[in-house]
């Protein structure tokens, strides 16, 4: 017998626990070793001199303080050289005031147009170095591929920390279909992939969720019982939810935070039945003044959050800094302000053993300040390195190679063309009864008008506001169209158009314009670059953004893609509009298919080749009549 195979038997059979040992995992070895650092039996790599620190969990600052870094964790804090060990460097920031690492707690990095290892290099200057990432975006495109793809760029060295939520709205409803579906087994599936994956995203098929007839209730519950299962966290959407028994409902359903609150009383009444506020800079004006004068006291169930921001946006506004001074501005103290954009947010989703407070075996994420009332960033540190100063990424980008089921995802099949976007009149009619829509329409009924039969087909009409929309199956090669007359938005200019491959939740291509071929020249446009926007004017494309990473984001630097973004502007802004100058972006929310929106343009399916559909009842109805 081999005589190593003979002593392990012996000592298997002396010491039985060493047979079953079970082998440790990164994390846990991580932990060990900051044991060691802690207890100052091996040395440091960093000591960080803090002249204030803002410990979040008790809500003051201490001065004077050290921050014992060992790779890319914290292994102790304390007073000014209170640490018996050793050092290999010490960064001396005696006059700086620093807090944790900013976190988003509902952010879609996709709105960036920003792969991740780009999007670190946008928001890392920031003070943002962790996102809870609602994918419900890349989810409706790459389906069993979501949390592996989010996950790459951390793997390959990415500092930007990214805990996904994976998307409910997969499909968005059983009207679509794209190129996901999430049930129970796939929500346990992704939950049971990495621990990083924290979340089921914003439930917001409110209809599927409240009625047991809906055809959408057995996917949407199957989904939050694997949450529940995993002992992970419920997103919710609460979007038109404002009154008691509604919102009693919503907190019943434990849909545990929500992103959408606009109203003052919808946002105390939320709050006050446990609902954790996700709340947008642009709310933030209104609500916390009112929050304020309300007398709360306790602010440990609401953050500050980003939701969607281009990257031309970002570099103007900035990110997570934006939203905590916003907050300041609004009267929330300083030290609350910063709670709510980092200890309150990982509290809520269940890391904040790894992130959210300047504490041991966190990783060392710090911002340096010069002001911490004016959130005037200095200097920021990800996972121990210091990788931002004055506002400069410091850090080369991660190299990334995403596979080609990131890529490859525009299967129209053919080539559009204009007849594709022709709306034909019934034989012998000179005018028609249309159903029409509008950007963020949210009555229960669409809006019906009368417009002319020319030459046997209806066309837009600038004079009254009213242009052309389509939706182009992006999924499944056959390239079906469908198409009818909204209002209130559009292009003046003769002979233009302007589609876009972002259309949220499930991303189909969408195209706005007056003028047939002019759709069907920006329609072909995106699908040739992978996705996109492409802008067209007086027939020709003038401006293209190029989104080949799932047709949402690019793999180029944040100063390409930002140049791409602000020439999309300029061509537009040399345009003429309805209502408004400039480019309507907001369409590529307009096409939202989730309650309170209840009429919608979605790509022809069977029973429905039209497209036009009530979402929350599944009833049809024809666009011409």
């Amino acid at each position: 017998m081999n005589s190593r195979l003979l002593i392990g038997l012996i000592l298997g059979l002396i010491f039985p626990a060493l047979a079953c040992a079970v082998p440790f995992s990164d994390e846990v070895k991580t932990r060990q070793s900051l044991v060691q650092v802690a207890l100052a039996r091996e040395p440091a790599d960093l000591i960080v001199q803090a002249g204030w620190l803002l410990n979040v969990v008790t809500g003051e600052w201490l001065q004077d303080q050290d921050i014992v870094v060992s790779h890319d964790r914290i292994a102790w804090t304390g007073p000014r050289n209170g640490w018996p060990g050793t050092s290999k460097r010490i960064i001396k920031a005696h006059k700086e005031w620093l807090v944790p690492g900013f976190g988003e707690s509902h952010k879609h990095i996709e709105s960036s147009y920003l792969t991740p290892e780009y999007e670190a290099s946008l928001v890392i200057p920031f003070g943002n170095t962790w996102t809870m990432e609602g994918s419900h975006e890349t989810s409706n495109v790459i389906g069993s591929h979501n949390a592996e793809f989010w996950l790459q760029a951390e793997r390959a060295g990415s500092p930007l920390k990214i805990f996904p939520s994976i998307g409910s709205a997969t499909p968005p409803t059983v009207y679509e279909k794209g190129g996901g579906y999430y049930g129970y087994k796939e929500m346990s599936e992704f939950l049971d992939y990495d621990k990083r994956v924290a979340a089921l995203g914003e439930v917001m098929d409110w209809t599927a969720v409240n009625n047991p007839k809906s055809p959408g209730h057995q996917r949407i519950w199957e989904m939050i019982q694997a949450t529940w299962d995993k002992r992970a966290v419920v997103e919710g959407h609460g979007s038109g939810l404002y009154g008691a028994e509604e919102i009693n409902a919503f907190a019943a359903a434990c849909l545990s935070s929500d992103h959408e609150v606009r109203q003052q009383a919808e946002g105390l009444e939320k709050l006050r039945r446990g609902v954790f506020l996700e709340v947008r800079a642009n709310t933030t004006p209104e609500l916390f003044p009112f929050l304020i004068k309300q007398g709360i006291s306790d602010w440990s169930n609401v953050s500050v959050t980003t939701d969607d921001r281009d990257v031309h946006a970002a570099l103007q506004l900035g990110s997570m800094d934006y939203n905590i001074r916003t907050a300041i501005e609004a009267g929330i103290p300083t030290i609350i302000a910063y709670q709510m954009g980092s200890y309150n947010t990982a509290r809520h989703f269940h890391v904040d053993n790894l992130v959210g407070s300047i504490s041991p075996g966190r990783y060392a994420d710090l911002v340096f300040l010069s002001d911490p009332d004016k959130v005037a960033i200095t200097r920021v540190m990800a996972n121990g390195k210091m990788a931002a100063e004055k506002g400069r990424y410091l850090l080369p980008v991660t190299k990334v190679t995403y596979p080609e089921w990131a890529f490859k995802t525009m299967n129209i099949g053919r080539k559009i063309v204009a007849d594709d976007f022709v709306i034909k009149a019934p034989p012998g009619r000179s005018e028609v009864n249309v159903a029409l829509m509008q950007p963020f329409y949210f009555e229960p009924d669409f809006i019906k008008a009368v417009m002319p039969v020319t030459n046997g087909v209806v066309l837009p009409d600038s004079g009254r506001s009213i242009s052309k929309v389509a939706v182009i199956d992006r999924y499944s090669g056959k390239g079906s169209v469908s198409k009818m007359f909204w209002q209130n938005v559009g292009p003046i200019t003769p002979n233009s158009a302007l589609a876009c491959s972002q259309s949220h939740d499930l991303h189909n291509i969408w195209a706005l314009g007056n003028d047939d071929a002019a759709m069907a020249m920006a329609v072909n446009a995106v699908a040739d670059m992978e996705g996109g926007w492409a802008l067209v004017n007086g027939g020709k494309v003038v401006a293209r953004v190029k989104l080949n990473i799932s047709g949402l984001m690019s793999q180029h630097p944040v100063n390409e893609v930002a140049a791409e973004v602000e020439a999309l502007y300029k061509a537009a802004d040399a345009m003429q509009w309805i209502n408004a100058p400039g480019l309507p972006e907001r369409m590529r929310f307009a096409f939202l298919t989730a309650s309170p929106w209840k009429w919608q343009l979605v790509a022809p399916y069977e029973g429905n080749p039209v497209g036009f559909v009530n979402v929350t009842t599944g009833e049809t109805h024809p666009v011409i009549w």
